[in-house]
């Protein structure tokens, strides 16, 4: 009886000191309603928000303001997100930040889901480690330091560094989402996943399972038995193996997913390569804009380039997903580049279908601002002018100017009382 008194005690006393050392995942007899485990972690360091979630899939959201009301999300992560900069290993920072940020929109009730890569470089990472093991210490001694490091640099065939790297990638995913008493769980899938339909229904099925257990996915090509890429492979219903944006985008469109979240090494979609002197980043890209940007090479590691995440981006956006480009690696940003997204703050380029009928506020203002440059330039009586024509135009535009701004006060008082 005492035993049992002080067992019951103990576990009172760690239900309430130690709400993150709760199992993560309800065994099969007693499941736990996925409700209950969200109020349970909203009593550690991660606040709690509840937010309206609950929308009808069917058509992209047609403002950043609206990201907010995304239930279910899939965020890939780039090779240059998830890689360090010598392209051999994993950007362990970087990662830790993803996954806190990720728990955090799982914590307020979203359904969060990740397709990443990663299991190639961390692959190559310990085949090269093998390598330099395997080397007989006479090898070791008789070499110089910089023959040891060419030995230690072998071409190794990116099939057999994903299946070595697969296992670490997950079990170091694993780990960080314990933290904030999230389960994670691995799917590996190949074309034929999407090819034959009992594979696909199963997939679904799947995933549906996991996001209602409020478990995150954390999906991947399985890159070790993936045959080469098609050099015309596209995304007639299928995904293309030789990159995970358009795996992105066919699980974002299969899940019937509100939002998704592309990281890159770039800041988003630019007009022209980034590093021209005239390249400006694009806020809100509409389909009818293609013809209006250049593209310009892949990223160091990765394998499609922003020409491939345009497209996958494009055809999620048909299948009724917005999405958002944005740079998962910069150190000012990184940190809470998508809790930024999903709040609708203005990060990287957004897609949508919806193109406003007049010119962007950002428009306007480069649009003022080279008026004001070619006005400097005109003698004093074109400019006086000019400023006589516009204030006549004002004045013959009363009624309208002021009937405008008496609207949108009245969208801003309504939108504070909302507050």
């Amino acid at each position: 009886m005492l035993s049992q008194v002080c067992c019951s005690g103990f576990q009172l006393l760690r239900h309430r000191l130690l709400p993150w050392a709760q199992p993560t995942a309800p065994s099969r007899l007693h499941r736990v309603q996925p409700s209950a485990i969200r109020n349970v972690r909203s009593w550690s360091n991660i606040p709690f928000i509840t937010v309206p979630l609950s929308r009808t899939h069917g058509k992209p959201f047609a403002h950043r303001s609206e990201l907010k009301h995304a239930k279910r999300i899939v965020v890939k992560l780039g090779s240059a997100v998830v890689t360090r900069g010598d392209e051999c290993g994993l950007a362990l920072g970087r990662l830790a930040s993803i996954v806190e940020q990720v728990s955090v929109l799982q914590n307020q009730g979203r359904e969060m889901m990740l397709v990443t890569s990663g299991a190639v470089a961390f692959g190559k990472q310990r085949l090269r480690h093998e390598i330099l093991l395997s080397q007989s210490v006479r090898q070791a001694l008789h070499s110089g330091q910089n023959q040891l490091k060419e030995m230690a640099i072998p071409v190794l065939e990116a099939r057999a560094c994903a299946a070595a790297g697969q296992s670490g990638l997950m079990a170091l995913y694993e780990a960080m989402f314990t933290q904030y008493s999230i389960c994670a769980a691995q799917i590996l899938v190949t074309n034929l996943d999407f090819h034959d339909e009992q594979k696909r229904r199963n997939l679904n099925g799947t995933l549906h399972e996991l996001l209602r257990m409020n478990i995150v996915p954390i999906v991947n090509t399985n890159d070790a038995v993936v045959p080469p890429a098609e050099p015309n492979s596209d995304l007639q219903g299928v995904i293309s193996v030789k990159d995970n944006d358009s795996l992105a985008a066919r699980l974002a469109v299969e899940m019937k997913t509100d939002l998704l979240i592309i990281l890159s090494d770039v800041e988003g979609l630019f007009d022209s390569p980034p590093g021209s002197d005239d390249a400006k980043l694009i806020d809100i890209f509409y389909p009818g804009d293609q013809q209006s940007v250049t593209f310009g090479t892949k990223s160091r590691v990765g394998m499609g380039g922003m020409e491939a995440k345009v497209k996958a981006a494009l055809w999620a956006l048909q299948g009724g997903t917005s999405v958002v480009i944005a740079n998962g690696t910069h150190p000012k940003v990184s940190g809470h580049v998508i809790t930024d997204i999903v709040e609708g703050k203005k990060v990287g380029t957004f897609f949508s279908e919806v193109k406003p009928a007049g010119p962007t506020v950002e428009q306007q203002g480069e649009m003022a601002r080279s008026g004001g440059r070619t006005l400097a330039t005109l003698e004093p009586e074109q400019r006086a002018e000019i400023i006589h024509h516009l204030a006549d135009l004002l004045t013959d535009q009363r009624d309208e100017i002021l009937l405008a701004n008496k609207k949108d006060l009245e969208e801003a008082e309504g939108k504070y009382q909302a507050i």
